[in-house]
């Protein structure tokens, strides 16, 4: 008998050989980043454009993984996409950042942008009690709508560790209302009396995603869509104390319901993100290096979501019912309208 079958033969009392290919993250790998690449594809079609591939990739693996199913040998590849790409990912983003931009956005931009995030997040939260939508799912909802939509969502569970369904609703659920925003907002700067700079300011304080932010404030203009971008790239870099926060909260909650000492779930990628807005505040990254970095971080994000589809069971989805869906659309009402009335209130 030939090695290779002879070592396929499990003998009794010893366990089944695992193959090799079940270690490698290879197999799910390509499959995570031909998705990824398909979502990108799939955004060259009139009106799909302006989707974010992240939301394509997620619609397509959870398609695939819900009719085909996600392959045995693509576990190990998923996995690696779901963590290690994902974290690297949210590491790079960093680089798109720079504190001028919080300067040029001015103290009391700054403090609106902040006082809404704080608001939207607390309030979410307490409705999602409100409604009976589990802690965690709340959460996701909470941090997707509050600072960047399906960045936000993923980067806020490596502490709240949410099922898997849970991510996939939330990401939807910030997908479906901030593309609202998007459609709707270029429509009301001359209804609400708002300039360039405060359409800018109101946009990039409330809508959910930046490529959302980006296709409503252009709309208005060149002066709008520039402050907009700039006012929503300051409200991503309070994702970092975000998401610290809610690890030191984690840990204090499980202290506190197991009255053990508990190990903080420390997000360190964070702290590569924050030192990469430093080094990117320096002007030390070459252009040249930020035009190749900046796509790459897209799309390293866009292979982790097309990875989070491929783990998402709609079943499960289906489960939850349609209350964290009213969360998510009661959470973009009320960013909507408060950080709209604090403008309004200020200039």
């Amino acid at each position: 008998m030939s090695k290779p079958i002879a070592a396929a033969i499990a003998l009794p009392g010893r366990p089944s050989p695992v193959p090799v290919w079940a270690h490698s993250p290879i197999p799910g790998l390509l499959l995570t980043c031909t998705i990824a690449g398909a979502a990108y594809a799939l955004r060259l079609i009139p009106g799909v454009g302006s989707f974010s591939p992240m939301i394509i990739a997620i619609l397509l693996g959870t398609a695939l993984h819900n009719t085909i199913g996600t392959p045995a040998r693509a576990k190990a590849g998923v996995v690696f996409s779901l963590k290690r790409l994902l974290r690297l990912a949210i590491i790079l983003l960093g680089l798109q950042l720079t504190t001028q931009q919080v300067v040029a956005v001015g103290g009391t931009g700054m403090a609106i942008i902040v006082s809404t995030l704080l608001a939207t997040f607390l309030i979410t939260k307490a409705l999602g009690r409100l409604f009976g939508v589990d802690r965690r799912l709340a959460e996701l909802i909470a941090a997707g709508t509050a600072v960047c939509g399906a960045s936000a969502v993923i980067a806020t569970n490596s502490v709240t560790r949410a099922p898997d369904e849970d991510v996939a609703y939330a990401v939807a659920c910030v997908t479906v209302f901030g593309s609202l925003s998007m459609f709707l907002y270029p429509a009301l700067p001359g209804l609400l009396h708002l300039d360039a700079h405060h359409f800018g300011l109101w946009s990039g304080a409330s809508i959910h995603e930046i490529a959302q932010v980006v296709a409503a404030t252009f709309q208005d203009g060149r002066e709008a869509g520039e402050f907009g971008t700039i006012a929503k790239l300051s409200r991503v870099m309070l994702l970092a104390p975000l998401v610290l926060g809610l690890g030191m909260l984690a840990t204090w909650r499980r202290a506190t319901e197991d009255r053990v000492h508990a190990r903080a779930p420390m997000p360190w990628f964070v702290f590569g993100f924050i030192a990469l807005i430093g080094v990117n505040s320096l002007g030390v990254v070459p252009l040249e290096a930020r035009h190749v970095l900046v796509p790459a971080t897209t799309f390293l994000l866009t292979v982790a979501l097309a990875a989070m589809g491929l783990e998402t069971d709609i079943r499960k989805l289906k489960a939850r019912g349609l209350r964290p869906l009213a969360l998510g659309a009661a959470s973009w009402l009320f960013i909507s309208g408060f950080s709209l009335a604090l403008i309004k209130m200020v200039y």
